[in-house]
C-alpha cells in the first residue's frame, strides 16, 4: 500500500506536455523539397558572395614596404642602424583620387602577438589604475616586471616593452609647395579599451602616480609623457598604446596609426599628386626575419579590403548548385521509373 502510494506521487501529470503528447511536426525532405531548396540557396550565397567580391575590390589599398632589406631601399641605412631616431623617406605618386575616408596604417609581418605566453605578459590591475600593483607587478609580466636595479616597471609586460615605435609624417607636394597632410589620432582605439579596460591613476599630476617606478625596458619615453602635445592622450589612455595593445591574432596583421582629416583640400581623400613620408625609424624586425610596411586604404559598407568572405559565399554557393544538379540526376535516374 506504502508502495502504491509513493509511486502515485512520484509519477508525472497526465498532461500533453509532460507525457510528451504534444502536436509535432517533422518535415519530410522530399526530393521536390531539397533539390530546389539547394538551388535557391547557391543563387542566394553566389549573389551575396558577387556583390561581397565586387565591393571588396572597389576599396583602394596603397602598401609600401620600408623594411630596408635591400640596398636600394630608402631606408636600408636604418635598418643596419644601431642609432634611435633615424631618419628615412618614402616617396610615392598618386595617378588618381585616393578616395576618402583614408585610413594610414603600419604592417609588421612574421610577429606573433598570438603566442600564449606573450599574450599573458601584463598586469590588468596595474593597466587599470591599481596603484598597488604599480609597486609589486604581477608575476605574469615576468622578465619585464622589475629593472636590473629591482625597481618595478610600469606598464610591465612584454606585450608593452614592445610597443611600436616607429612614428610618420606625410607631406603632399604641388605646384613645388609642400603641404603637411593632417593626421587624426584620436579614436582609434576601441572604445571598450579607452573606455573600460585601461584607467589611468587618479593622480594629479599622472606624474607622481609613477613615482618610484621606471619605464619599460625598450621605451624612450615613460608613459606619462607618451604625447606632448595633448596632456589627456597620455598614460594608460595612449591612443597608440590601446591599438598596440590588443593583439592581432595572425602573424601577419597592420595597426590603424591615424586617419587622414578630412578637411581643407583633403575633403574627399587624398589629391592625386606627388607625396612624401618622413619615417623616424626605430622598430627592429630584421632579427625574426619580420617586414615592416605602411598602408594606406579607405573602406566601404563591408569594412576593409577582404576577398576571402566573397569568394567563401561563390565556393559554397557554387557547391549548393552543384549538389542539387548531382541529387536531381541521382533521384531522375532511380526514382523516376518506380514512379511510372
Amino acid at each position: 500500500m506504502v508502495k502504491q502510494e509513493s509511486e502515485s506521487t512520484n509519477r508525472p501529470d497526465n498532461t500533453a506536455f509532460t507525457q510528451q503528447r504534444l502536436p509535432a511536426w517533422q518535415p519530410i525532405l522530399s526530393a521536390g523539397i531539397v533539390i530546389p531548396g539547394f538551388v535557391l540557396i547557391g543563387l542566394a550565397f553566389i549573389g551575396i558572395g558577387v556583390a561581397l567580391l565586387v565591393t571588396s575590390r572597389s576599396i583602394q589599398v596603397l602598401e609600401l614596404d620600408y623594411t630596408g632589406d635591400s640596398n636600394g631601399s630608402p631606408c636600408s641605412s636604418c635598418s643596419q642602424s644601431v642609432i634611435a631616431n633615424c631618419k628615412c623617406s618614402l616617396n610615392f605618386t598618386l595617378t588618381t583620387l585616393f578616395q576618402g575616408p583614408v585610413f594610414f596604417y603600419y604592417g609588421l609581418s612574421n610577429y606573433f602577438q598570438n603566442y600564449r605566453r606573450y599574450g599573458a605578459s601584463k598586469d590588468d590591475n596595474q593597466l587599470y589604475g591599481d596603484l598597488s600593483y604599480f609597486t609589486s607587478p604581477s608575476s605574469s609580466c615576468s622578465p619585464y616586471d622589475y629593472d636590473s636595479s629591482k625597481k618595478p616597471i610600469v606598464p610591465c609586460g612584454s606585450i608593452a616593452n614592445s610597443m611600436f615605435n616607429d612614428t610618420f609624417t606625410l607631406t603632399w607636394t604641388v605646384n613645388g609647395t609642400t603641404n603637411n597632410v593632417p593626421l587624426d589620432g584620436k579614436g582609434i582605439a576601441w572604445w571598450t579599451d579607452y573606455n573600460i579596460k585601461y584607467r589611468n591613476p587618479s593622480v594629479t599630476p599622472l606624474k607622481n602616480a609613477f613615482n618610484g617606478t621606471v619605464k619599460p625596458i625598450n621605451w624612450a619615453k615613460p608613459a606619462y609623457e607618451l604625447d606632448a602635445s595633448d596632456p589627456s592622450n597620455n598614460g594608460f589612455v595612449n591612443q597608440d598604446f590601446l591599438v598596440w595593445m590588443r593583439r592581432a591574432a595572425l602573424p601577419n596583421f597592420r595597426k590603424l596609426y591615424r586617419r587622414i582629416d578630412a578637411s581643407g583640400d583633403y575633403q574627399k581623400g587624398l589629391p592625386a599628386g606627388n607625396y612624401t613620408i618622413d619615417i623616424t625609424y626605430n622598430y627592429p624586425v630584421r632579427a625574426f626575419n619580420g617586414a615592416k610596411k605602411i598602408v594606406f586604404s579607405n573602406v566601404s559598407w563591408m569594412g576593409g579590403s577582404n576577398e576571402f568572405l566573397g569568394i567563401a559565399y561563390l565556393v559554397i554557393g557554387s557547391l549548393c548548385v552543384v549538389m542539387s544538379v548531382v541529387m536531381l540526376i541521382v533521384y531522375a535516374k532511380f526514382k523516376f521509373p518506380d514512379e511510372e
